[in-house]
Formats: C-alpha cells, sequence, structure tokens
C-alpha cells in the first residue's frame, strides 16, 4: 500500500442534481418544487419581510423617537502616533498636507487628531478637531494648534 493514497473523504463528492428531465430521472415533472403555488411557478418570489400579504412587522411598528443619523458628522481620525512618524519638524498638518502623505482619501473629509502616541517634533495643526489629550501634547512640544 503506498504513502501517498489520496483520496477525498467518503460523501465529500456528490453527483449534481439534475433536475426537470423526465419522470424516469426521479426529478422530472415538478423538478422537486412540489405541486401548485407561488414557489413552484418561474419568477415566483417573495421580498424578505413579507408575511403573504399581512401588513408586515416593519411597516405595522411605529416610528418612534430621535434618530441622529442625517445630523452626524464623520471624521476621520489620526493618532499623534500616525503624525509623528510621517511628518517632520516644523511642517504643518492640515488637510492637504495629509492627502499629499497619503493618509486621507478625500478632502472633503473632517479630520481630527486625538492624543494616543507621543509627540517630539514641533508642528503647526490646522484641522477640524483636536482632542485636549492631543492638543496638551502638540503644545507640550512646542507645536501649536489651530483647529477651525
Amino acid at each position: 500500500m503506498s504513502d501517498f493514497n489520496l483520496h477525498a473523504p467518503e460523501g465529500a463528492n456528490k453527483k449534481k442534481r439534475i433536475v426537470g428531465r423526465g419522470s424516469s430521472s426521479g426529478h422530472g415533472t415538478t423538478a422537486g418544487r412540489g405541486d401548485k403555488g407561488q414557489q413552484s411557478r418561474s419568477g415566483g418570489k417573495v421580498y424578505v419581510g413579507f408575511e403573504g400579504g399581512q401588513m408586515p412587522l416593519y411597516r405595522r411598528i411605529a416610528k418612534r423617537g430621535f434618530s441622529n443619523a442625517r445630523f452626524r458628522k464623520d471624521y476621520e481620525v489620526f493618532n499623534l502616533s500616525v503624525i509623528e512618524t510621517r511628518f517632520a519638524d516644523g511642517e504643518t498638518v492640515d488637510r492637504t498636507s495629509l492627502i499629499s502623505k497619503g493618509l486621507l482619501k478625500k478632502s472633503s473629509a473632517l479630520v481630527k487628531i486625538l492624543g494616543d502616541g507621543t509627540l517630539t517634533k514641533k508642528l503647526t495643526v490646522n484641522v477640524d478637531k483636536v482632542s485636549a489629550s492631543a492638543k496638551e501634547k502638540i503644545e507640550k512640544a512646542g507645536g501649536t494648534v489651530a483647529a477651525e
């Protein structure tokens, strides 16, 4: 017996079920769809949440409360650890410099600087928002913060 007698485990390879090829095939006439009804017909599908014509649950329940989704502002966040590695001493950190260094993809995005990491370089930061800890670390390193 060979050590390299490789084969799939039993039951791994199954024969494809071919339907609608005559009654002697075992999957003829109705082709496994059963008799009559919406699901037996071609194109017979129902949408997710359909309850047979009954008013669906998501429409029965009243919309209540306030959603802040339309007023939410999404910020692209950058930690000081990333800014420390990508920016040289005396540079300005703003939207255009972040784009030029490949950190920011969209020029329309709002930018926020967070205080994770240490900063040893004197930088001028001019972005939309700066966290309190980031501002403290930037000013401690001799930089300035001019959050718009």
